[in-house]
This record gives C-alpha cells, sequence and structure tokens, in this order.
C-alpha cells in the first residue's frame, strides 16, 4: 500500500528564471527613475500634449519634439487600466491567442530583405510570392501559432509594400497576423483590409485578426511615426506590440541589467501614453535585446545574451501583468546549419522555459536580414521537442507503475502489456524529421542528414495543393485597396535589377 503524503510540492513543468522578484523590483524602480529624471524625446507634439495633459512634465521644447517626463504615479494609473490579457484571433476564428502570464505562442519575423530560395539555394531580394509561401508554411506548420512576413515584397512600391504583405500572408494562413507598416497610410489600409475580411467594425471588436508592431527607437526616443501609430492603435481597438530594440553597447549600456532598464523605460511610456488615449488599449510589450558584437558591429540574433536578456525580461512582464513579446526561432548563421539549428535550440528552449507569451522570429537568419523555409521548418520540430520538455513528468500511482512492474517481473518485458499500448503515444514524445534508425536502415533510406530532410519537408508543403483562403470577390476587394496605394506611389516601383 503507498502512503499518500501530506504538504508535498510537486513541480507539474521544469522551471526556468533569471532575476529574483527583488532583481526585478530593482530594475522596475530603475526604470521609473529614468523616465521621470531623465525622460524620453517625444517627436510627435500630439503626444506630447497627451503626456502633459495627464500630468507629465514637459522640457526643451523644439519645433517638432519635447522632452518629456513621466511622474511614477502616471505608471500607477496607467496599469490600472491595461489589460491583463491580449486576444488575438484568425481571419476564420478557428486559430487564437490568448496572451496571458506562462501561455506561450511561437511565429515568425518580418520584413527581412534578403530570403534564401528554397529551389536553388540563392540567397536573393525577397517577393510577393516568397511572403505568400513562407504563410503557407507557418498554415501547415503545428506548432506555428502567429505568421509575419518574413520578407519584404520588393516587386511592388517602396511605399506599399506592406498593403502586399498583408494580402499574401491573408493568402497563405488563417493563424493570426502580426503586421509592420511604412507610415500611418499603410496602417490605415491594412486596418481597412482586414475589416473587409473580417466582416467590419463590430466583428474586428469581437476578435482582432491582427497586432499591430511599432519599434520606439532606443536610445530613449519617440519618433512621430511610431506615437501617430499608437495613438492609432488605441483609437481602434488594434492589439499593438511597443517593442524597444536596444543594442547594449551602442544603444543601451553595456551591461544587460542597463539594456533591460532603458527597454523597460522606453515601453513604460509607450503603455502610459496608450492608456492616457484610451483606457483599455490592449499592449504587448517586449523588447529585441540583445548585444553589439564588438568585432563586427553586427546585432546579434544568436547570442546567450540575447537569449539571456529576452528570459529576464518576460520575468518583468510576468511581475507587471502584461503580455510580454519575445523572440526565438533566430540565428546568426547565414543559411540554414548546425549553428543555426543550435542557436534556435537553445532561444527557443529559455523562451518557452521562462514563459513568454508572444514568441517571435522563428526563421531569421543572418541577424534578421534573412529569412529561410529550412530554418522555419527545423524550428517547428524544435518547439514541438521543447512543449515535449514543458510537459513535465508526472507523478501519479499510475506513472509510479508499480502494478505493472509487480505483474511485469524480474526478467519480462513491457512491449505486450497494456500499460504501453495505452501510454506510449502520450507519454514518449516521436519525432518527425530526426532520424533514430540505425546506420545501416538509414543508408538505406538514402543517407540524408537533417537538413536534407528538412529541405525535403519544404518542398513537399509548397508543392502540395490547398484551396484557396480567400474566395475571388474577396481577393478582388483586397487586391483594391493595394493598387490604389500603388497609384498613390507610382513613381516609387522597386527595380529590382539595382539589387543584383
Amino acid at each position: 500500500m503507498q502512503v499518500k503524503p501530506t504538504n508535498q510540492l510537486i513541480n507539474t513543468t521544469p522551471v526556468f528564471e533569471v532575476f529574483t522578484e527583488d532583481e526585478i523590483e530593482a530594475i522596475y524602480y530603475s526604470a521609473l527613475r529614468v523616465l521621470y529624471e531623465t525622460g524620453v524625446r517625444v517627436y510627435c507634439m500630439e503626444g506630447v500634449d497627451l503626456a502633459h495633459s495627464g500630468g507629465a512634465i514637459v522640457e526643451d521644447v523644439t519645433e517638432d519634439s519635447a522632452l518629456v517626463k513621466i511622474p511614477p504615479w502616471m505608471v500607477d494609473r496607467a496599469r490600472a487600466t491595461l489589460p491583463r490579457k491580449v486576444t488575438i484571433v484568425g481571419p476564420d476564428r478557428k486559430y487564437r491567442m490568448e496572451l496571458y502570464k506562462n501561455q506561450i505562442y511561437f511565429g515568425t519575423g518580418s520584413d527581412t530583405p534578403f530570403t534564401i530560395d528554397p529551389y536553388t539555394g540563392e540567397r536573393r531580394r525577397a517577393t510577393y510570392e516568397d511572403v505568400k509561401n513562407f504563410a503557407r508554411l507557418a498554415e501547415a506548420l503545428p506548432n506555428i501559432d502567429f505568421h509575419m512576413s518574413l520578407g519584404i515584397v520588393q516587386d511592388r512600391a517602396v511605399g506599399t509594400y506592406d498593403r502586399w504583405q498583408y494580402l499574401a500572408m491573408l493568402e497563405g494562413t488563417n493563424k493570426p497576423i502580426n503586421i509592420t507598416a511604412v507610415d500611418m497610410e499603410g496602417v490605415r489600409d491594412q486596418f481597412e483590409m482586414a475589416l473587409i475580411r473580417v466582416g467590419g467594425k463590430e466583428e474586428w471588436k469581437k476578435g482582432p485578426i491582427f497586432s499591430l508592431y511599432i519599434e520606439p527607437v532606443s536610445p530613449l526616443s519617440h519618433s512621430k511615426e511610431v506615437v501617430e501609430k499608437l495613438l492609432f492603435a488605441a483609437d481602434n481597438d488594434i492589439p499593438f506590440v511597443y517593442t524597444p530594440c536596444p543594442l547594449a553597447g551602442a544603444t543601451a549600456p553595456s551591461t544587460l541589467a542597463g539594456t533591460a532598464v532603458q527597454a523597460l523605460t522606453e515601453s513604460l511610456f509607450g503603455i502610459v501614453l496608450s492608456q492616457l488615449r484610451k483606457p483599455g488599449a490592449q499592449v504587448i510589450i517586449g523588447g529585441l535585446m540583445s548585444n553589439m558584437d564588438m568585432h563586427t558591429t553586427v546585432y546579434c540574433y544568436g547570442s546567450p545574451e540575447m537569449a539571456l536578456l529576452s528570459a529576464g525580461y518576460t520575468q518583468i512582464t510576468k511581475w507587471l501583468e502584461v503580455p510580454m513579446y519575445e523572440t526565438a526561432g533566430c540565428s546568426d548563421a547565414k543559411v540554414f546549419d548546425e549553428q543555426a539549428a543550435m542557436e534556435a535550440a537553445i532561444n527557443i528552449a529559455t523562451a518557452a522555459l521562462v514563459g513568454g507569451n508572444m514568441i517571435h522570429d522563428v526563421g531569421y537568419l543572418e541577424q534578421g536580414l534573412t529569412s529561410s523555409m529550412e530554418m522555419m521548418v527545423a524550428s517547428d520540430e524544435i518547439i514541438d521537442m521543447v512543449k515535449r520538455i514543458l510537459r513535465g513528468i508526472p507523478i501519479s500511482d499510475e506513472d509510479l507503475a508499480l502494478d505493472v512492474m509487480a505483474e511485469v517481473g524480474p526478467g519480462g518485458h513491457y512491449l505486450e502489456h497494456d500499460h504501453t499500448y495505452e501510454r506510449f503515444r502520450t507519454h514518449i514524445w516521436q519525432p518527425k524529421l530526426i532520424d533514430r534508425r540505425g546506420w545501416e536502415d538509414w543508408v538505406a533510406a538514402g543517407s540524408k542528414t537533417y537538413g536534407q530532410r528538412v529541405h525535403d519537408r519544404v518542398i513537399e508543403i509548397l508543392e502540395t495543393e490547398t484551396e484557396p483562403l480567400l474566395d475571388e470577390a474577396m481577393y478582388k476587394e483586397l487586391r483594391r485597396i493595394c493598387e490604389l496605394a500603388d497609384a498613390r506611389h507610382k513613381d516609387e516601383e522597386l527595380d529590382m535589377k539595382m539589387f543584383g
């Protein structure tokens, strides 16, 4: 007979932490000090006026900017109306993300100028068709929960590529989308497209089908375009990601704690301004925080410092009770190779273990300059493996299996036992691309490396016919908005030849 213990602590899932609660509080209160004493430079006078009306101190006013200092009580007031949970759905509402503490969702990154052609292996400029194909991959991969473009559409006008990116993504996936926008005109056009796709403003309010990416300028600056996007998003019930991208040693202090303080200062300003504009505005904060490599001066996407900063910042956002925009599935490698897999595995594991919410940049190579379909497919399997680790090792009477051991006894085996048959599929992770065969069987199957198997899976997805996600009438209406934007920017056609 098993004795039932009392006062037992059960560690249901593995736990990973970077900061203690005292350290989180030290970073938070340091950010409050910077926001109040150093302040932030705001280049949108509408934003300056809004902050001032809410109690901010405004100094050093110029024609187009001012230094804005936010007292701590304004942050407290903003946090009181800040949603603790943000929900984003796919256009057909089959997929949804509920962003709150420890709910993890993985997605891709956006706006890479280059991509690796899956058929030729060539690194070249991204096109509309590439962005659509990346969206099709996102739709097919079970561990990709939301999508960003993974390319800049460069066979359209410079000032309108964002609309075409959104159309390409809508053609390829029904999963939630995180958009970027060239400018305010681009935000308005894409919002109009989304309302057409979802069936109007009232349907949008039932579940927004995209979030808007907004990036303030480190250090401690908020451009006119950034603030205008924030205000438009708040006014129109658009969830938005307000994510600074400080670079330790370049646009932020070289210490990781200092970088975290600065990033939080920049994010807190976005929270305060959004809640002044509309209490309850849906904000997701984050920070693509990393270090500058002092030898190459590049922004590192695969460094341990990036993983540490992302994980630590996630803890801070959980303490604040605000959804977090995390980073993982990315690498500084130039092609999908051993370095890419290693760096992606590390940052995916840390992001998942610490409980980041909206974990983006899956598929990034070369410091976010190049996208890779192979990287995306491999990361999908890495995420699946990490999710198994997150489930931990449950310990119940059935899991301890004492009766089963007694029935099998010394020298027996478990292959034919019902306990094995009933549980091995749910308790033992099964890979899809990782190879576990013996040498002879592997050779007989073609001796393919993991990279070759990943490539084959990419081609399989691309060449599998699927039903169109948009009917002809819907596609024409969405395309009309893109074409009208093109007409307004007709002198900005990209000459692809100039890029080589």
